[in-house]
């Protein structure tokens, strides 16, 4: 019965995305109706990205970024003008996406969509679908039930424009095995290093030259400009520790919406299940002769399915389904279920899947939960509606404060109840030392004149979502650059590294100039080895495989060299024997073919959205993504 989703596990893990992150996709028809705005950040044909929709996705970007990043995440990554531009596309793409599904008439039946949610993971319990979870879930993201559905509907349906492009994407095994042929390749070598540290003797870095590297290089030694601050921060976390709600509001709140905590019927079956196929008429005869001997002989339904089901889920648990509610299964399944008695064995139920035999084995009655059960979560919801209300009357007070008591921040802190936090010093540039500050915004403001020479407080800022941060320089060092003394020995070290490699590099040449044009191969080589461009990097530096690979092999041995500027030093290769491998491993062959295939399909799905830009007029409206900014 749940073919669909057990072949598509893409699918499935792509939706439990939906509910654990912000969404990225809008509904065509939300863009209709916003369409016309002067606001609008760019156009795809007759339609408008919205400059709300283009926010909503770069904050839900911006959180997407901060989970994954954690105390590394830097706001100055979603403030440049590339970040930005990569959201616009971003949004113009699933757009053109959405256009052309719905100019091909696309659509995700009822019945898919009821697939995919019943086999999201964070949605079960024991392994069965739980409508309690599924309500639940929904809830922590602030979403509604028909939202959710209307929109998992819509991302179905553009898997399918999705899958049929990047299916074209093909490389056939004749192809990859002539791939593989070159990459297996084998070049059996000998090597030489010339180290630099055997040249360190004949370096001595003279005052001049010292002071010469001083001066041509005085940027590198400059110490940022920097700042020591103190900030507050106004968020509606704070603000819900703040909140209290009473037994009676709790009571009220129950009262009020018992529809809310409401526990629908829920019923456990069993199923054999004899697929329809194209013969119709022979799998009815199958199912009829199957329910016959169930009927016969019903204490052995587990064993007979087990033998003749074939729904590769319930089969092998003597068809057992589990728990389950309505709407979760096909309608003449359901139909069936729910018109039964426990213990009871239907008839023949006919469905797109084929014919069922059920049996129903538990019922858990709906019942209204208890106060008491749902006591936190309404008491949870009661805070943050309140918190969100105080935050929302809280800001603008807040950003007052800060500007009209601009010389302190403590007037701020006590209205709020907020503690007045310190940093340690940073630049400009933000980083980690800044914490709560790197927001770019807020940092232009702590380095401008007005805080660094009057030490006024900052505008609030609004760094995250529902957080704002005023701040205040405590300190501040200018820009300096660090005195000769200070980085005579860091310059004298610099110095020796670059002689020892030029004279190792240089040695080298010569080495390979020599032996190249004498003939003479006096060399004392080392480390043979045996290496392929496929297991190159394991075996030889990555500049030294492709020099290898370079060089001409008409004639053995054959000579190269190359220099390695990072690690230091020069090596030379001299090549002895080129050969294939006996045979080839199908299994490096198959995930050759896999990997090739994931990059043809990846042009081929970028060239069909190039198609689609031209297709549909795009146009960016950059004035507006730059007022962006301000907003």
């Amino acid at each position: 019965m749940f073919d669909a989703v057990r072949n598509n596990k893409r699918i499935v893990q792509v939706f439990l995305g939906l509910i654990t992150l912000p969404f990225a996709f809008f509904g065509v028809e939300s863009y209709i109706r916003n369409a016309g705005s002067s606001g609008d950040v760019a156009s795809v044909g007759d339609t408008k990205i919205t400059h709300q929709q283009y926010q909503q996705a770069w904050r839900d970007q911006q959180e997407r970024l901060r989970g994954a990043l954690g105390p590394n995440y830097n706001p100055a990554l979603m403030e440049s003008p590339a970040a930005r531009l990569a959201v616009v596309n971003s949004l113009v793409d699933q757009r053109l996406l959405l256009l052309e599904a719905g100019k091909r008439h696309l659509v995700a039946s009822n019945d898919v969509l009821r697939e995919v949610i019943s086999k999201i993971p964070a949605l079960q319990e024991n392994g069965q679908f739980s409508p309690a979870r599924y309500e639940q879930a929904l809830k922590a993201q602030g979403l509604t039930q028909t939202g959710f559905e209307a929109q998992l509907r819509q991302d179905l349906t553009l898997q399918q424009l999705v899958g049929a492009i990047s299916e074209s994407g093909i490389v056939s095994a004749a192809a990859a095995e002539a791939m593989l042929r070159i990459q297996s390749e084998e070049r059996q070598v000998a090597e030489l290093r010339i180290i630099p540290e055997q040249f360190a003797a004949q370096v001595k870095p003279t005052a001049e030259e010292v002071q010469q590297f001083y001066a041509d290089k005085k940027a590198s030694f400059e110490l940022p400009e920097q700042v020591r601050a103190e900030y507050v921060q106004l968020s509606l976390d704070a603000l819900l520790a703040q909140i209290a709600v009473t037994a009676e509001e709790v009571k009220t709140w129950y009262d009020g919406h018992k529809d809310r905590y409401q526990q629908a019927e829920e019923r456990r079956a069993s199923h054999i299940l004899i697929p329809s196929g194209s013969d119709v008429a022979q799998a009815k005869a199958k199912a009829e002769a199957v329910l016959k001997e169930v009927q016969q002989n019903p204490g052995k339904f587990a064993d007979i399915a087990k033998r003749d089901s074939q729904d590769p889920g319930s089969a092998s648990k003597g068809g057992d389904l589990g728990f389950f509610g309505k709407g979760m299964m096909v309608k003449p399944f359901e139909e069936a279920v729910f018109s039964q008695k426990e213990g009871e064995l239907s008839g023949l139920v006919q469905s797109d899947f084929g014919f069922h035999i059920i049996k129903v084995t538990g019922i858990k009655g709906g019942k209204l939960k208890t106060l008491e059960e749902v006591r936190p979560e309404i008491e949870g919801e009661l805070k943050r509606q309140a918190a969100s209300r105080k935050f929302a009357e809280a800001a603008e007070t807040f950003s007052n404060l800060v500007y009209e008591q601009s010389d302190s921040l403590k007037p701020v802190a006590e209205r709020f109840k907020l503690a007045v936090q310190q940093t340690s010093w940073f630049s400009r540039k933000g980083g980690q030392a800044a914490g709560a500050l790197g927001n770019e915004k807020l940092l232009g403001s702590l380095f401008s004149d007005d805080s660094l020479k009057n030490k006024r407080n900052t505008d609030a800022v609004e760094v995250a979502p529902n957080t704002l941060v005023a701040a205040r320089v405590l300190e501040h060092k200018p820009a300096s650059i660090k005195p000769l003394e200070a980085v005579k020995g860091q310059i004298e070290e610099i110095l020796k590294i670059q002689k020892t490699n030029e004279l190792a590099r240089k040695a080298g040449e010569d080495k390979l100039a020599q032996v190249k044009s004498s003939g003479e191969d006096k060399l004392a080589w080392a480390l043979v080895k045996n290496v392929s461009r496929l297991e190159g990097s394991r075996q030889v530096p990555s500049a030294a495989l492709q020099a290898i690979f370079k060089a001409d092999v008409s004639k053995l041995p054959a000579y190269t060299g190359v220099e390695f500027p990072n690690n230091g030093g020069y090596a030379l290769y001299k090549i002895m024997k080129v050969g294939q491998p006996a045979s080839l491993d199908e299994g490096k062959r198959k995930v050759l073919q896999k990997e090739y295939t994931t990059l043809a399909a990846q042009e081929e799905f970028a060239a069909y959205l190039t198609a689609l830009r031209s297709r549909y007029k795009v146009e960016v409206n950059k004035a507006a993504l730059e007022d962006s900014k301000e907003r």
